[in-house]
């Protein structure tokens, strides 16, 4: 067990990138070992979730030569992939499992999918059961919830799906399905989620028709799609989060994030913390693989409490620990509700952040949907956490968000079991010295 220990007393202050975006890397791989020929992508993201599907795919018999700021992905055309030798361990990554679920639906060959223990207890379900709906024979622990998951493609058939959530990996687990399927496929959600596979089919020039927040995708194209010469991986906004957080909420600070990639259904965020009084600018805006990019400048600001109803949930998913940081310290009372998806995360993350953060002083009421924050801040100012020994419950983003809630207590605080970090972020806690002056 590894742990980290943050000392605060210094203002965040410099320019830092952070590593390419998790979500999108999963899908250049995936689209880059369907297409033909050799693709160059770019500034991906090196935590272990998308190593983990480089390793899925050269399993699959595509050959991906890595090194530190590329990976070249030698795609051998849409049904190009192979049966594995073994099963196929997808590690945290629930991006990863699903989405290889999807695409192995298609395939006519037999895969097994598993992960660590803690994708072993995530709901495997909710793709399960639309992909059986489709023909896919899928197998697994009480009947397909959870994996591992025993996949045996074949012929697939299109469906009208309404989701009952909105969620990313769900649709796109659908969307490589239908690309399989024969006829037109038909994916509903209540709202819209991260649009980052379309965006990726629309740069692959895979066309599928957009009808409010449902998605019609003609299945079996009859030629596939090009190599992309060179595909560059935005920044990860997750990570950028918790220093945006962090440079908002410990005083003095300014800190400027290059190449950030600001997708509209990712960037809730940025959204919330305007409203709380954040002073946040996106500079140099440009767009990369078909999404938009910017370099984000943030200087602390003082912050005030806010309501975070459902609609503003899907775009603030990942980001939600962080954000009970900044509500825990502004001043008055913020109100999260429409997020029981957090409780089946990596951990269940209102259960985590509250008990975490109320060890560390601040006074949260946790609901089944969310959550009720007093935040400890006056007219003066934002207010400080106290030092504690904290637990990150092996999920990533809680390690990192506690990081940045030591950054305003008193005293150091040390927060154990920060191995997890390495699925996203590899590099945070050198960074993080990086801005406060402590490594150059």
């Amino acid at each position: 067990m590894t742990s980290l220990t943050i000392t605060p007393g210094r203002p965040l202050q410099g320019t830092i990138s952070v590593p390419g975006d998790k979500s999108i890397t999963h899908r250049a791989v995936i689209m880059t070992a369907l297409a033909n020929g050799v693709s160059r992508v770019e500034s991906y993201c090196r935590g272990e979730d998308c190593l983990n599907t480089v390793r899925a795919f050269q399993a699959l018999g595509i050959r991906i030569d890595e090194s530190v700021g590329e990976l070249l992905v030698h795609g051998k055309g849409f049904w190009g992939l192979t049966e594995p030798n073994g099963p196929i361990d997808c590690g945290n990554s629930g991006t990863g499992i699903r989405l290889l679920t999807g695409l192995l639906a298609g395939q006519d060959f037999f895969t097994v999918l598993t992960g660590d223990e803690s994708i072993r207890r995530r709901p495997m379900g909710r793709i399960v059961k639309p992909l059986r709906e489709m023909g896919a024979n899928i197998a697994g622990r009480k009947g397909g919830e959870l994996a591992p998951l025993a996949v045996k493609g074949g012929h697939l058939h299109a469906i009208t799906y309404r989701s009952p959530v909105a969620s990313a990996q769900i649709k796109s687990a659908l969307l490589l399905a239908a690309l399989f399927a024969e006829g037109t496929t038909s994916i509903t959600e209540p709202r819209l989620s991260r649009d980052h596979t379309e965006r990726m089919f629309q740069f692959f020039g895979i066309p599928f028709r957009r009808d409010g927040t449902t998605l019609l995708l003609d299945g079996r194209p009859s030629v596939g799609w090009h190599a992309a010469p060179r595909l560059v991986v935005p920044g990860d906004f997750s990570s950028a989060a918790f220093f945006i957080v962090g440079a908002t909420i410990v005083p003095g600070s300014d800190v400027t994030i290059q190449q950030v990639g600001i997708n509209p259904t990712r960037t809730g965020l940025l959204d919330v913390m305007t409203r709380m009084g954040a002073d946040i600018q996106l500079l140099n805006r440009r767009e990369e693989a078909g999404e938009p990019v910017a370099d984000v400048r943030v200087k602390s600001a003082k912050l005030h409490g806010v309501t975070i109803g459902p609609d503003l949930i899907p775009q603030t998913i990942d980001e939600f620990p962080i954000l009970c940081v900044a509500a825990a310290v502004a001043e008055g009372e913020t109100i999260i509700s429409g997020a029981e998806e957090l409780r089946v995360k990596e951990s269940d993350r209102i259960a985590t952040m509250s008990a975490e953060l109320r060890a560390m002083g601040a006074q949260i009421t946790e609901t089944p949907d969310g959550m009720v924050v007093q935040g400890l801040g006056t007219a003066e100012g934002n207010g400080r956490l106290q030092a504690a020994h904290g637990q990150s419950h092996g999920d990533h983003r809680v390690a990192m968000s506690l990081a940045i809630a030591g950054l305003t207590a008193s005293a150091p605080t040390l927060i154990g079991e920060t191995a997890c970090v390495e699925t996203s972020f590899p590099d945070f806690h050198r960074r993080l010295l990086a801005l406060v002056g402590e490594c150059k």
